[in-house]
């Protein structure tokens, strides 16, 4: 059996076919026909749209704000911690 390559589609078209939706034009089975994408899938992208707005669909490697600065936090405590290690240790060295 034959696998089908995955289809990527970008943020404009995304939202656009999102805002088909909302706007009540076209209805969510009507539209997965005519572009070929499961319901589901419109379905998902609908709810990410409604949940983030403008921060919806970031992209491939991209993050939104708060994940950003998640990620940034987690990198800040591993550093701290780091230091905090290194001066235990020297702590225990030199009190010797």
């Amino acid at each position: 059996m034959e696998k089908k390559p995955k289809r990527v589609f970008d943020k404009s078209f995304k939202i656009n076919t999102v805002k088909l939706i909302i706007s009540k034009e076209k209805k969510i089975a009507e539209l997965a026909r005519e572009l070929g994408i499961n319901e589901n899938t419109l379905h998902n992208w609908k709810n990410k749209y409604l949940k983030d707005m403008g921060d919806a669909f970031p992209g491939k490697g991209h993050q939104t704000p708060a994940e950003e600065e998640l990620t940034k936090l987690r990198r800040e405590i591993q550093v701290v911690t780091e230091e905090r290690d290194i001066l235990k240790k020297a702590l225990g060295i030199f009190s010797k």
